[in-house]
């Protein structure tokens, strides 16, 4: 997310920005057309789809010290590059695939990312269940404090932490707690759009309308 742009709310300061359309959104959602599309559209709906979780498990790892508006903008290019980020095909890259990818000027030309996406489809494609029912059993149980600012808003939390040493240990990498927590943020195991965000309502119904794997214990 782009830098915090605050807004006045009363006596408090929020993390709130009112839109042209005069609907009160999450800060960073007006900062560019971009933003705005994937704030309202995307981000904290929830993805329950191995193909759709993969893909943004490759996308957050690219991001990782760059700005997710330039992965947003190379998102068509990356499907193309990375076969829809269908998990078998991936997992089927050779070595031809990663001189490709290397050359590949629409997209981040990092090795180490490149080859931690192949890695990750292949670790994907070994698990004995679902890649989503893998992710979906880190969903957080219990009541969780709505956040009203960007103090609210945790970088990690012990079930993203717990989530990347599963990961880890089945042969993900690029996957650590803060990368893990925002891919959750992302594909709505969590609601961290702020009290007062328009799509924030939103989010919630489809949580509660959307049937999930039971949490693991402990």
């Amino acid at each position: 997310m782009p830098a915090s742009t605050w807004a006045e709310d009363g006596d408090r300061m929020t993390a709130l920005a009112r839109g042209s359309d005069g609907r009160r959104r999450c800060w960073w959602g007006l900062s560019t057309p971009d933003y705005e599309r994937y704030h309202d559209e995307e981000w904290g709906r929830p993805v329950t789809d191995d193909r759709g979780l993969f893909e943004r498990m490759v996308l957050e790892g690219f991001q990782s010290g760059l700005s997710w508006l330039t992965i947003l903008r190379k998102r068509e290019s990356f499907r193309a590059a990375f076969a829809n980020f269908e998990i078998e095909r991936v997992a089927r890259f050779g070595d031809s695939d990663v001189r490709r990818l290397l050359a590949d000027a629409s997209i981040v030309r990092h090795r180490g990312k490149i080859e931690a996406a192949i890695a990750n489809a292949r670790a994907a494609a070994s698990l004995d269940s679902s890649f989503a029912e893998l992710i979906w059993s880190h969903r957080p149980t219990g009541r969780r404090l709505a956040p009203r600012s960007t103090g609210d808003l945790p970088a990690v939390t012990p079930e993203s932490t717990a989530l990347s040493k599963e990961l880890k240990r089945r042969g993900f990498r690029f996957v650590g707690p803060t990368t893990v927590y925002a891919l959750m943020q992302a594909c709505g195991l969590v609601n961290d759009h702020l009290v007062g965000c328009w799509v924030r309502g939103d989010v919630g119904r489809a949580q509660r309308a959307r049937r999930y794997p039971e949490p693991r214990d402990g």
